[in-house]
């Protein structure tokens, strides 16, 4: 079990801020996969990885980052500095 969470506007497509999620992935893109099977607001949201970021226990990753023991693993647009 690894608990999924979602900031700005993932959050209010998916319609939670945080999730619990049992699956098999080995990688966030293979989560991302298993994601996309929970709802039609899951499928849209993830259906543009351009568009989102991830982090492995608040360290961001790629999408072929390995999942194994993660305890959190995070969704969010694109960070702008300035």
């Amino acid at each position: 079990m690894v608990e999924v969470r979602y900031f700005a506007w993932l959050r209010e497509r998916v319609g939670t801020d945080r999730e619990t999620i049992d699956s098999s992935a080995s990688t966030v893109g293979e989560l991302v996969s298993d994601l996309r099977q929970q709802s039609e607001a899951h499928d849209l949201v993830f259906s543009d990885l351009s568009a989102i970021r991830a982090a492995v226990d608040q360290e961001l990753v790629d999408m072929d980052h390995p999942i194994a023991n993660a305890r959190e693993i995070a969704f969010f647009p694109p960070m702008t500095g300035g």
